[in-house]
């Protein structure tokens, strides 16, 4: 069976699995790692076929969960950015007794915008996934630089990101287009109604593809669940505001301890 790049640091008593989203892969924790493993035991991976996870293809939502939850502790935390919050998501429904709590940083349970509903327009993402085919680097590079727009550190956030990429074996393109899917077409709106553990959403103000409406139609949508926006971050807060991120998980951690 093909494994999972997979990294364990830190001491803490509570399992913190950290991730990542479309495209990327766990290195771009590398600014919040050494802070998050002095309170948790942080596992760090590569979702399978990105980075060092190679040796999958293109796979569904639930598939990728459960490939995901083979390998995580008995129990833990489970953090996903943007398409790793889905994989969280995903897995917090299915097998809630391995959730401690569920959070989710500038994801959406439906990123496509439908109805009243906002979100990433359908032929925006049918797009990328036409200019994948003919030149797939760029069409990553122009998707990373949308989700740094509008802060006050955009480019050097933009070439962290890029730098995370470049860094690692780049996914191939069947994987790359399967994660666009799974962002066209899921919908865990009505399903984590249900949600059985505690839930967290961190957004970015000034994000611009998960906007920032979706706060507050969750916050009514979930009244059990906590939200917080972070004033000045678009879709990678970690990397904008790592201090303030940072601040929100170990608050979680204290409130799962006490």
């Amino acid at each position: 069976m093909s494994e999972l790049w997979w990294q364990t640091k830190g001491e803490g008593k509570i399992s913190l699995v950290l991730l990542h989203g479309w495209g990327l892969n766990a290195e771009v924790w590398h600014c919040i790692s050494a802070e998050l493993s002095s309170h948790f035991r942080l596992h760090l991976v590569d979702l399978p076929g990105y980075g060092r996870s190679q040796s999958f293809g293109a796979l569904t939502l639930p598939e990728m969960a459960e490939i995901v939850l083979a390998q995580a502790p008995e129990q833990a935390v489970f953090l996903g950015w943007s398409l790793g919050g889905l994989v969280a998501s995903q897995i917090a429904l299915t097998h809630p007794e391995r959730v401690r709590a569920l959070v989710t940083v500038a994801s959406s349970p439906c990123f496509t915008a439908q109805g009243d509903w906002p979100g990433i327009k359908p032929e925006v993402l049918a797009g990328f996934q036409q200019q994948l085919s003919e030149d797939f680097q760029r069409t990553v590079e122009r998707f990373l630089a949308l989700q740094t727009l509008g802060t006050q550190t955009a480019r050097q956030d933009a070439r962290a990101l890029k730098a995370v990429v470049l860094e690692q074996p780049m996914p191939e393109v069947g994987v790359l287009n399967g994660g666009l899917e799974i962002l066209k077409t899921a919908d865990l709106r009505e399903q984590l109604t249900a949600l059985r553990v505690p839930l967290l959403r961190l957004y970015g103000y000034l994000d611009g593809l998960v906007p920032r409406k979706i706060a507050a139609l969750l916050d009514e949508r979930y009244p059990q669940s906590e939200s917080v926006i972070f004033p000045k971050a678009a879709h990678a807060p970690f990397i904008s505001h790592p201090e303030e991120f940072c601040s929100a998980l170990v608050k979680l951690k204290n409130l799962l301890e006490e």
